[in-house]
């Protein structure tokens, strides 16, 4: 699962393992990402919050954004953080879901929550952080800090024939990927196909599937999908990539009480700023689409969003039962969602 770890070690010679330094010099946090250098949210985390980290604790503290898979394949991020090769990452936990089906229900609970905001106050104040890191001390004990964890957008859903309910959903043909979407999906009667992201244009264009879960509506627009499937579901009904902030265990130990405090504030004000930033970008382009008349934006009652998360909890209930870790995870999420009116 390491990988190869001469490769590591050459990575380490190389540089980019952080070493220990002088108490007066500044730590440099190498911290590899889920996301393409290009794409819009490592652009707005580098040229606008980087800065700040360094400004927020005096120069003791730097961070360097990676693209994925630039030191390390995605999957391998946490063995490559725990042994000092990356500083951290902030990357997708549904990632990890090979290892453990919690990692699944902590990384995007398919049709759970309204907003971006309930899950990530569930991640701070709701007690996800620490089931998190609960689940990473039971699977690399000693080697991961888990500073947060949150999203950054809910996913639209790009379709070529209107979707105004949980019934329109039996006998579609959706790209869905697989595990807990395709699931939910299934059990809404729809037919899942698994579709690698570079083919969903094709899959739609030749009919191959009638609707994708794809992206924001910002990337499923600039990713020409509204042009040939004009009825996107805006806000959408399901997806919700968490991501984590984790730093190796040593370093975090190295840091100063005052570090710490610093950091865990930093990433939660950079991830607030980035979904806000992201909401705005998603409805400016929902706005213009819905002026233009080119596309129509379904936007679902409440009533069918509630149906839908009925439908979704039999799938939770599924991937609970596969491990007591994600027993644990699902049970935290319930208590949460339960505080804040979302199920009874």
């Amino acid at each position: 699962m390491f990988g190869n770890r001469v490769i590591f070690a050459a990575v380490a010679a190389a540089g980019l393992m952080l070493s220990a330094a002088p108490a007066d010099a500044q730590t440099v946090l190498k911290v590899q990402t889920s996301t393409k250098s290009g794409g819009f949210s490592f652009k707005y985390l580098k040229d606008h919050w980087a800065p700040r980290l360094e400004a927020m604790s005096g120069g003791e503290l730097s961070i360097e954004f990676m693209p994925i898979k630039s030191v390390v394949d995605r999957k391998e991020t946490p063995e490559a953080v725990g042994a000092g090769v990356l500083s951290g990452d902030l990357t997708s936990i549904a990632y990890f879901s090979g290892r453990n089906p919690a990692f699944a229900i902590l990384g995007d609970m398919i049709a759970g929550y309204d907003t971006p905001e309930q899950i990530q106050t569930f991640c701070r104040h709701g007690g996800g952080t620490q089931v998190l890191q609960d689940l990473w001390d039971a699977t690399l004990p000693g080697m991961i800090h888990v500073i947060g964890c949150g999203p950054v957008s809910k996913e639209a859903l790009v379709s070529k024939v209107p979707i105004k309910s949980v019934d329109d959903l039996k006998g579609l043909k959706i790209r869905s990927p697989s595990g807990l979407a395709a699931t939910v999906f299934r059990k809404a009667g729809a037919a899942p196909a698994s579709i690698s992201f570079s083919d969903v244009f094709t899959s739609l264009e030749k009919g191959v599937v009638d609707a994708a879960d794809a992206s924001a509506y910002v990337n499923n627009d600039k990713n020409g999908f509204h042009q040939i499937a004009r009825y996107p579901l805006y806000p959408g009904i399901h997806s919700m990539a968490v991501h984590q902030f984790t730093v190796g265990k040593a370093l975090w130990d190295k840091l100063t009480a005052d570090q710490r405090v610093i950091l865990e504030t930093w990433y939660y004000a950079a991830y607030d700023d980035l979904r806000r930033v992201l909401d705005l970008q998603d409805k400016k382009l929902v706005a213009r689409d819905r002026a233009e008349g080119k596309i129509t934006v379904i936007d679902w009652p409440q009533a069918e969003r509630d149906k839908f998360r009925t439908i979704a909890m039999k799938a939770w209930e599924d991937t609970a039962a596969k491990s007591p870790e994600a027993r644990k995870a699902l049970d935290a999420h319930y208590g949460f969602m339960r505080q804040i009116g979302l199920i009874k």
